[in-house]
């Protein structure tokens, strides 16, 4: 460690200014990770990092600053380490007691949530069991009657007149430096469609992101009047067409590290399989906010970032009894449309987005400096620690382009089609439930090989698979093909999907057919499933031969070339 009483002798560079990083769980480390770049290229500056272990959220944790890397110390060392500057993105654990400067900064969108304090050891707090807006009031903010930090970051001077009126000793420390999330979000906007891209979102779908906080009241909680995530996960993928809506869920890092992320993942095991993308919370979820065409959410800093950003908002659970009365995120909740879980899902979203008019406060209120966040805070920083800031300018990382994650659903497939007087074929897909009829056209199901469930692979009109072309697991897709429609012998048609663009299908007959789409087209399994309605409806491979085939999902329409290959 280059810290302690021998630390001289074996430390290489031992004249730098200490900065310690006071991490009180994971959520509270995803804020200092956004300023840590802030003293890069600095060789006079030492970061080191502590856990407070006050935090019922340990999970992840060590992980995490693992992953960092920078030495980390008990918290014992830590409180008579002396740091240049200590910095912490929660008021949670005995901040008084570490020495030197401390500055404080907000790990969501401002302070707007209600929050009792155990009282234990301060003397000087208020009685349990009457909360106040965590870090604005003074059992939050004062030790003994003096101010906690050194500096308190806000990031608007809503929140400054808020620390005012609820406690005008720590106002003197506050400073007005912005929001790093927001800019880091704000700066990576131009890279919307790539991010769209990233999760597999194809022209003409919609990106649907559910986001959730942690709290019983929550949507992802059990604890208000109605428990409605049960009811709604299997309804989002069973009412909403595949191929019109794409999902994705955002769940804050106390749920994830407070259940465990494989208590969430079997949770969703279903709505994954139908589709629902879990987005990881830390690294990934403001590449999804940027990409998502509607977010529905609660009452977290999830949605009211998504609301600053104009995208529509449709509110799952937004109890007023959580938050500051005159916070902004409780005049947000007030004012957002609320989704009726018991009403038919897919009209109230099309009437979210047909009728959304950008609420004005979110956006004004995020950040009183977009943008500028970066020079404030290193400014902040190197004064307090008596440093000269360094030449550079103070930039924050621009958030990484995230892995590809198009989506594979295993779940069985109903699918509606039909052949328009106009000509082509529509297709409508939905998963894991049969919400509509037929209708004048006709329906099948398909499903992937790989399903849950087995016996609904024998009854499958249409077989899928997902897999390179050359991936020596499975055999080329003519073979794969072959070997689908012997096992599966009720099926009409088995598609091995090879990439976004293309798949290659073997019929009943044993005709070999080769489907490719212009790029960011539909999943080529609609395409499959699209020429078997064809087919059944008496039609030949020949009819398609010059012109291909014009395939409807929604409002979009693909053109596919139809390549016989035997």
């Amino acid at each position: 460690m280059p810290v302690g009483e021998d630390a001289g002798r074996w430390t290489t560079r031992g004249r730098c200014r200490t900065v310690l990083l006071v991490v009180h769980n994971v959520t509270s480390a995803t804020r200092l990770l956004d300023v840590l770049p802030l003293f890069r290229d600095d060789l006079g500056v030492q970061l080191l990092a502590t856990c407070t272990g006050s935090s019922p959220f340990q999970s992840g944790v060590a992980e995490l600053l693992a992953e960092v890397g920078v030495p980390v110390l008990p918290w014992d060392q830590a409180l008579h380490l002396g740091a240049d500057l200590t910095i912490s993105a929660s008021f949670g654990g005995a901040l008084h007691d570490i020495p030197g400067k401390l500055l404080v900064l907000s790990h969501g969108v401002g302070y707007n949530k209600r929050l009792p304090r155990r009282t234990v050891g301060r003397p000087d707090a208020r009685t349990p069991g009457q909360p106040d807006v965590f870090g604005l009031a003074p059992e939050w903010v004062l030790a003994e009657g003096r101010p906690i930090a050194d500096a308190l970051v806000l990031s608007h001077p809503e929140q400054l007149a808020r620390l005012r009126a609820s406690c005008p000793e720590a106002a003197p420390t506050a400073v007005l430096a912005g929001d790093p999330c927001y800019d880091r979000i704000l700066a990576a906007r131009p890279r919307r469609e790539r991010f769209r891209r990233a999760l597999g979102v194809t022209r003409g779908q919609r990106l649907l992101l559910l986001n959730s906080t942690w709290n019983p009241e929550s949507l992802f909680g059990d604890g208000g009047p109605d428990d409605i995530l049960p009811l709604l996960l299997p309804r989002l993928t069973a009412e909403l067409p595949a191929d019109e809506y794409r999902l994705a869920a955002v769940l804050h890092p106390n749920i994830w590290h407070g259940h465990g992320p494989g208590q969430i993942r079997t949770w969703l095991d279903r709505a994954q399989r139908a589709g629902l993308t879990l987005i990881d919370p830390l690294s990934g979820w403001r590449q999804a906010l940027i990409a998502a065409d509607a977010v529905l959410g609660d009452f977290g800093s999830v949605s009211y970032y998504a609301a600053a950003l104009g995208t529509p908002v449709l509110l799952g659970a937004g109890p007023l009894t959580v938050l500051g009365a005159d916070s902004p995120v409780a005049a947000f909740v007030r004012q957002a449309p609320r989704l009726d879980p018991y009403a038919p899902l897919r009209p109230q979203l099309e009437a979210l987005l047909a009728n959304h008019r950008p609420l004005p406060g979110p956006a004004r209120l995020t950040s009183s400096a977009p943008g500028r966040s970066a020079a404030l805070l290193r400014r902040t920083f190197y004064r307090l620690m008596g440093r000269a800031e360094p030449g550079a300018p103070a930039l924050l990382d621009p958030l990484p382009l995230p892995p590809y994650q198009p989506v594979v659903r295993t779940a069985p497939l109903r699918v509606l089609t039909g052949l328009p007087a106009t000509g082509g074929i529509a297709v409508t897909r939905f998963a894991t439930g049969p919400y509509e009829p037929a209708g004048e056209g006709g329906a099948h199901t398909a499903v992937h090989e790989d399903t849950l469930d087995a016996s609904l692979a024998d009854q499958a009109d249409v077989i899928l698979q997902y897999a390179a072309a050359d991936d020596p697991r499975l055999g080329p897709p003519e073979e794969w093909s072959a070997q689908a429609l012997e096992r599966f012998r009720y099926c009409a048609l088995a598609a091995y999907v090879t990439s976004p663009d293309s798949c290659t299908l073997r019929t009943r007959r044993g005709r070999l057919v080769r489907l490719t789409a212009g790029p960011r087209g539909a999943d080529p399994a609609v395409y499959a499933s699209a020429l078997h309605a064809w087919l059944a409806d008496g039609r030949s491979l020949e009819e398609l031969s010059g012109e291909g085939m014009a395939v409807h999902t929604g409002h979009g329409t693909h053109r596919v070339a139809v390549t016989p290959l035997g």
